[in-house]
């Protein structure tokens, strides 16, 4: 079955059953490689992508409940003045260690910004629940949320 969707800004037409989760409409029809496959059961986050600037999980995503959506992942978030400043904060503060869960970190603390330009601590823990860092990077995650936000934030390395 053929189906348009909005991914990045651009129209994609794609030939997938209803039923195909988006994440692999994503990785092996449209070749966008950023967005990762975890678990497989909307429980890591390492799927994320946002379905109109809500973060949404790509492997249980249906095609069909995609609709009109505009999709944005990973390798459009940066055109986006917060997707860039979280980006931009993941460097300075040194984020990354093995780097497979990032994407999804960077796209629901992307999402979590877009709604709460200034938040807490518990607003950062909520957000981020369901993305898990098997290098436990959570400390440096904050730091970075909170410097891409604008609010004062520790040396997360000292954590």
């Amino acid at each position: 079955m053929s189906v348009t969707i909005q991914v990045n800004g651009k129209t994609h037409k794609v030939d997938a059953d209803g039923d195909t989760p988006l994440l692999w409409v994503l990785r092996d029809l449209l070749d966008m490689k950023g967005t990762k496959f975890g678990c497989g059961m909307a429980v890591c986050g390492a799927c994320t992508v946002h379905l109109d600037g809500k973060p949404t999980r790509a492997c249980v995503t249906p095609l069909s409940a995609v609709g009109k959506a505009k999709i944005t992942t990973i390798e459009a978030i940066g055109q986006t003045a917060i997707g860039k400043k979280v980006q931009e904060a993941w460097l300075q503060v040194d984020v990354l260690q093995c780097g497979y869960c990032q994407a999804g970190q960077i796209m629901a603390a992307t999402a979590l910004l877009q709604s709460v330009p200034k938040p807490t601590d518990a607003d950062i823990d909520a957000a981020m629940s369901g993305n898990l860092c098997r290098c436990a990077t959570y400390p440096r995650i904050r730091a970075a949320i909170k410097q891409a936000a604008g609010l004062p934030t520790t040396d997360s390395r000292e954590s």
